[in-house]
């Protein structure tokens, strides 16, 4: 039993008539093309930034490894976050760029999948884990770096169509 809309709104979906989690029911939902794209910054001090343009940081190639753990993190949300679901991803995409007036990268994801169920999540998640993983090859260098900014930017496909921040 789908729980009833308040009069503040809409009622929320992974939450039972009881007020009990519940992982949704999407089984009668057609599986369409759904597309999210999700952005979040890395703030940090310019000498830091210049030691990750230069390929120099202690750790390695911090954006490279950041790149290929966001689209890991995309791949497993559902084993990270309990109420969603497993879905087979036929893209994901994360862009890292340098932006010397942050200072700092910002990190984009795009996912894509043919699905009963949006990848919000998905490319949200990609997105964090990519900026943690930036943050945790300069923390040794510097302890003042900020994550920002964390949002969904487009979401294409399904029931609700299309949305852009």
């Amino acid at each position: 039993m789908a729980p009833k809309s308040s009069k503040s709104g809409p009622a929320l979906t992974h939450i039972d008539a009881k007020g009990e989690a519940r992982m949704v029911d999407v089984s009668e939902k057609p599986a369409t093309e759904r597309v999210a794209v999700a952005e979040g910054r890395v703030v940090m001090s310019k000498a830091t930034l210049a030691l990750i343009v230069s390929g120099n940081a202690k750790k390695g190639d911090v954006l490279g490894t950041a790149r290929v753990a966001g689209i890991m993190a995309a791949k497993r949300t559902s084993d990270l976050i309990p109420l969603c679901h497993p879905l087979a991803l036929s893209k994901v995409t994360l862009d890292i760029s340098t932006d010397s007036k942050l200072p700092g990268c910002v990190v984009r994801a795009t996912v894509k999948v043919t699905g009963p169920t949006g990848v919000e999540m998905e490319a949200l998640t990609g997105v964090s884990v990519a900026c943690l993983t930036i943050y945790d090859m300069i923390k040794a260098v510097e302890r003042g770096v900020r994550i920002e900014g964390i949002h969904l930017v487009e979401k294409k496909g399904g029931k609700s169509g299309h949305y852009r921040a």
